[in-house]
């Protein structure tokens, strides 16, 4: 437990909340364990398995994919490691893909491999981390001896599928037998929905090397665990969630922050945790605090080190705490992260100060306690933070509330932590863009197939558009890659900008760190105040042709902070629903974010010290998907009168509150904001609240959002009525200037008239041997699944393809399949496709003469293919 006394700090902790601890549930080693295998287990002090362990290693042994999802520290890895090392004792040749959604976490797994390697030898199994950092020579050896290959998502995409057959890649998928998935619960949004396009390649590419790996997976908590397991890797799994490890005493408290004198302020999150966390070093407590953002990390070290400063003249006091706190977040280099890894482990820091890039499982030692700056949009993000002390005794989460609508509704219902139910993990692996990308990367990693039209739904309406800009051609039925060399490389898996940006030291050219162009336009702007672990820089020049950030040192009381207008262009509707006295639309949006001047806010007391404009022409812009509400007239004519207050936002922040919690979105999904007069879009006078994904081309929430978009209004007034707050707070309208009531009033006129307030304040078939045929053409229909199943067990070429039919008619000798995409239902009738098809049904179905296929159902895509032509001119113009 924490040996800091929290006695000073009792009147702003509102709620305590006991964990209680419980034994674990132990099973001796299975009799079937080979006997190495036993003996290393029993040489680590492991003479015993918890009972999750033994389930894995049980259904792991007989072949089915799984995914287990027990709770932090609950040797996770050993269940999947059983199953795989007895395969490799038993038989040395295969090989396992174990994929890691980050480099650092890749490599400290490494680290725990180590003793097994040791015992056993490299003679009998051979280790490796395969990423970007990888010498050539090592991977060399990787590709050409290792057994167990730790790599990431990134590789598996850009490196391995791309070269399947050349520089000995043909080795592994030959003989993959396992892939492991770590912590699948990071594949979510559009991660997730990439890596399902990427699974979907691997087993392309796995299918042409006639070999079928088994998918052993992890997770933290989430509600869909089997859900997300079949999205993502396209199977069926063994959900194995019965924790059979210990857990220790655990106790949550509740941190409200106060009003900053007799104003309505609280003081924020990161301003607390600053002044506890020096208590923690004094005392010697271990812990970890987790921010929200890149800029928080480093706002907090700095206060933390500059009141450890002010406490070391105090003879009683060791000297230079200050270094033993660290940050921890992305853009520090390698290295740097290497080494605050290694000296939290072994105990040289009590503490660091982290993003969310801790939050996943890397050793990083014994901690005692957890410091949640806000809560971190989901509670399976909570529970995963709050996991990381308290792995071997009792710990104490802290969570500061902040305060927005969700901390503070936590602070009058502590139940919502506690009870059982989690968030959806949610993925859009038919995302239409995200597949275009991959069936590009497809098509230059093996033909494009008939077959394949069960892997990518949107296929039949992609290929035309790659016909049409020659990156494709048809040979014999099936299309072939004709474009660059490199498709994988034309995008990024985690929506993240393909332009990377240097930050140089001025006076001696060293380069501090590299960050995309969204981040290098929010924190790198001239005149900004970038801070790297505790250190001041303030930026000299931004090179936007050359990409690079010039900086110099500097000491100055203040950090800086972004203003971004935004501004939004229809580019077309598609669905509308009148309610009321307004209208809500879904469509395809383009949204231009500029950051056109930033702030200056003093460290501690987070006073603003005043603001500059930004000169430079610092422009994004995304195309997606969004939903928008139109404003009443009225409700338009008081807020045109009063714009001083922009109440605009308080109707925006709590259509866009409902709208996530509706749709169970987080910050990085779905965004907001509000526009009038729209160019090109009509001619009326309106204002619309706009909700857009976060995504190009969008991931499915707002779309979701227009379905409940009734709910979401009636919501979002519920949100504003019941706020406890006197006159308006962040958490209800998102500001503390804006008066509630005038917000609420904005809200219900959208759904019933109201007086406004008195105050404002390519391949051929294989030669297929003969049977005894077991359908009839006349009763297909009735039998269609059993006859498809029948192709798929014989390992027919066009069995997936058929599978992929849910009906068909029979009209005298011809038999009919429906096709609802124009170009598929061209493509299966051509000459080939359609001679190859009615040669496999011929051969399993008795058939009067002149059998022939034909389609129905079929239906223009025009739209979608317009659709994605625009997204596919817009990537070129990215290119060139």
């Amino acid at each position: 437990m924490m040996k800091a006394k929290l006695d000073k700090y009792k009147h702003k902790i509102i709620k305590t909340i006991d964990c209680k601890g419980h034994p674990g549930d132990l099973c001796s080693l299975p009799e079937d364990l080979h006997t190495d295998l036993k003996l290393f287990l029993i040489s680590q002090n492991i003479k015993k398995l918890y009972s999750h362990q033994l389930q894995m290693y049980r259904v792991g042994k007989n072949g089915q994919n799984a995914i287990i999802t027990t709770a932090t520290a609950s040797g996770k890895t050993i269940s999947f490691l059983l199953p795989i090392l007895q395969r490799i004792i038993e038989n040395p040749g295969i090989r396992v893909l174990l994929l890691y959604p980050t480099k650092a976490l890749a490599q400290d797994q490494m680290r725990n491999l180590e003793p097994i390697l040791d015992y056993f030898g490299r003679e009998r199994i051979e280790a490796g981390v395969y990423d970007g950092d990888t010498p050539p020579n090592e991977r060399t050896r990787i590709r050409q001896r290792a057994n167990l290959i730790l790599t990431n998502p990134e590789m598996v995409h850009g490196s391995f599928l791309p070269n399947h057959s050349r520089y000995g890649f043909n080795n592994i998928f030959s003989k993959l037998t396992f892939v492991v998935i770590d912590e699948l619960h990071v594949y979510r949004g559009a991660f997730g929905s990439h890596m399902a396009n990427v699974m979907r390649r691997l087993h392309r590419v796995c299918k042409y090397y006639k070999s079928a790996p088994q998918f052993l997976l992890s997770s933290a908590t989430i509600a869909n665990p089997l859900e997300l397991a079949k999205n993502v890797c396209h199977r069926n799994f063994v959900l194995i969630d019965k924790d059979g490890s210990p857990s220790y005493q655990r106790k949550i408290l509740l941190w409200q922050p106060p009003f900053v004198g007799d104003s309505p302020y609280r003081k924020k999150p990161e301003e607390e945790a600053a002044t506890l966390i020096p208590d923690l070093v004094c005392k010697g407590d271990r812990f970890i605090t987790f921010c929200q953002s890149r800029r928080q990390v480093e706002v907090v070290l700095k206060e933390t080190r500059d009141q450890l400063l002010a406490v070391e003249d105090k003879p009683s006091l060791m000297k230079d705490l200050g270094s033993k706190v660290s940050g921890y977040r992305g853009g520090y280099t390698k290295k740097e992260r290497k080494q605050i890894e290694k000296k939290l482990a072994t105990g040289h820091l009590y503490g660091v100060i982290s993003t969310n890039a801790l939050e996943l499982g890397i050793d990083i030692g014994d901690l005692e306690v957890v410091l949640l700056c806000g809560f971190p949009s989901t509670k399976a993000s909570f529970w995963q933070q709050v996991g990381r002390a308290g792995r071997k005794s009792n710990s104490v989460a802290i969570l500061f509330l902040d305060v927005g609508s969700v901390d503070q509704y936590i602070a009058l219902n502590s139940d919502y932590l506690t009870d059982r139910e989690v968030e959806n993990a949610i993925i859009d692996k038919n995302n239409l863009f995200i597949q275009l990308a991959h069936i590009r990367a497809a098509a230059a990693e093996l033909p494009i197939t008939l077959e394949d039209a069960a892997i990518f739904p949107d296929l039949g309406e992609s290929i035309p558009v790659l016909l049409k800009a020659q990156e494709l051609k048809n040979e014999h039925g099936n299309f072939h890659w004709n474009g660059k060399e490199y498709p994988a490389g034309d995008f990024s898996l985690r929506n993240t900008s393909q332009h990377t940006y240097k930050v140089v030291h001025r006076d001696h050219g060293i380069m501090i760190t590299e960050m995309d162009e969204s981040q290098a336009f929010r924190e790198a702007y001239p005149k900004a105040i970038y801070i790297h672990d505790g250190l001041q820089y303030m930026v000299e020049d931004l090179d936007l042709e050359n990409r690079i950030v010039r900086v110099f040192s500097i000491d100055v009381n203040y950090f800086t902070v972004p203003f971004v207008e935004t501004d939004v262009a229809i580019i077309k509707d598609f669905r509308s629903l009148d309610l009321a006295h307004t209208s809500i639309t879904f469509g395809d949006v383009k949204v231009t974010e500029t950051v056109v001047a930033y702030k200056m806010v003093q460290f501690h007391n987070h006073q603003n010290l005043g603001y500059e404009s930004i000169d430079l022409r610092l422009v994004q812009e995304l195309e997606t998907e969004a939903i928008w509400y139109k404003i009443p007239q009225q409700v338009v004519t008081i807020f045109e009168t009063h714009r001083e207050f922009n109440f605009y936002r308080g109707l925006q922040h709590a259509l866009l509150t409902a709208a996530r919690m509706r749709t169970m979105a987080t910050t990085e999904d779905m965004s907001a904001t509000f526009f009038t007069n729209v160019k090109n879009y009509g001619c009326d006078q309106y204002s619309y609240i706009l909700l857009y994904d976060l995504y190009p081309s969008g991931l499915g929430f707002t779309e979701k959002a227009f379905d409940f978009a009734k709910e979401i209004l009636l919501d979002a007034i519920s949100l504003v009525q019941s706020c406890r707050c006197e006159h308006g707070c962040p958490a209800c309208v998102g500001d503390y200037f804006l008066d509630r009531d005038v917000v609420c009033w904005g809200l219900n006129s959208m759904q019933k008239q109201t007086t406004p307030p008195v105050k404002i304040s390519g391949y051929d078939l294989p030669p297929i041997p003969k049977e005894k045929k077991q359908f009839q053409l006349e009763e297909l229909s009735g039998k269609w699944q059993e006859f498809v199943e029948v192709l798929s067990t014989k390992g027919e070429k066009l069995g997936e393809f058929l599978a992929h039919i849910n009906t068909i008619k029979v009209e005298g000798n011809v038999l009919k399949l429906s096709i609802t995409s124009e170009f598929l239902a061209q493509w299966i009738l051509e000459k080939e496709n359609k001679k190859k098809i009615e040669k496999t049904i011929s051969y399993y179905v008795v058939v009067p003469q002149k059998f022939c296929i034909d389609v129905f159902d079929v239906k223009s895509q025009d739209r979608t293919i317009e659709k994605i032509m625009r997204r596919y001119d817009n990537l070129k113009k990215i290119e060139n």
